[in-house]
C-alpha cells in the first residue's frame, strides 16, 4: 500500500543487497514487502532451462502460486478486497457501522503485512486523510483517492474516481453484461 523505497543495507553476513529488496524488523528480506522477483534474484540466478523457458514466453519472472505473496500480490488482493468492501457499504450506515469500518481500516493500518506499506498508510491517514465512511459514496471515493496515492508513488496510472467509473469496476459491472 506504499511507494517501496528499496533499502541499500548490509546483511549480517556484511553483503551489500540489491536494490528492491526491503527488509524487515529483524534484519532479514521481508517477503511481504518485496517483489519475488528480487528476492529470487537474491538468492539465485534462474538456471539455463528456467532462463530460456521464460525467455521463449517472453514473460517476466512470475511467482508461483504455492509461494507466500509478496508485495505485488498482496497489494492487489488487498485493494481488491478493500474496494469491493466500499462498494458494498452501506448507502447510508448506521453510526456502529461507521465506528467498526474505520477502526478496520486504522487496524489494517498496523497490521498489515508489509510494514512499509503499513507504517506509510498510517502516515497518510494522519495527514487529514483519515477514512470516510459517512456513507458509500463518501468510502468508495475515500478508498479509490487512497489507492491513487499509492499508484503516483509508484509511478502508476490513476483511475478515475468517478461515481460511474467505480460502479462499473468494483460494484455492477459494464452495461454491455460481459461481466454476467
Amino acid at each position: 500500500m506504499s511507494e517501496l523505497l528499496p533499502l541499500q543495507a548490509d546483511s549480517a553476513k556484511g553483503k551489500k543487497l540489491p536494490s528492491g529488496i526491503v527488509l524487515d524488523k529483524d534484519g532479514k528480506p521481508c517477503k511481504s514487502c518485496t517483489a519475488f522477483r528480487d528476492l529470487f534474484a537474491l538468492s539465485k540466478r534462474p538456471t539455463p532451462s528456467l532462463q530460456s523457458k521464460l525467455q521463449a514466453q517472453q514473460q517476466p519472472l512470475q511467482q508461483p502460486a504455492h509461494c507466500p505473496p509478496d508485495v505485488e500480490v498482496l497489494g492487489r488482493a488487498t485493494w481488491t478486497f478493500l474496494h469491493t468492501m466500499a462498494a458494498n457499504y452501506p448507502e447510508n450506515p448506521s453510526t456502529q457501522q461507521q465506528r467498526e469500518v474505520s477502526s478496520f481500516i486504522k487496524t489494517l493500518g498496523r497490521f498489515y503485512p508489509c510494514w512499509h506499506c503499513a507504517d506509510d498508510f498510517r502516515s497518510w491517514m494522519a495527514k487529514g486523510n483519515e477514512p470516510r465512511v459517512q456513507s458509500r459514496k463518501d468510502f468508495e471515493n475515500w478508498m479509490c483517492n487512497a489507492h491513487n496515492e499509492v499508484n503516483k508513488k509508484l509511478g502508476k496510472e490513476v483511475f478515475d474516481c468517478g461515481e460511474e467509473s467505480l460502479n462499473i469496476r468494483w460494484r455492477e459491472g459494464p452495461k454491455d453484461g460481459s461481466c454476467g
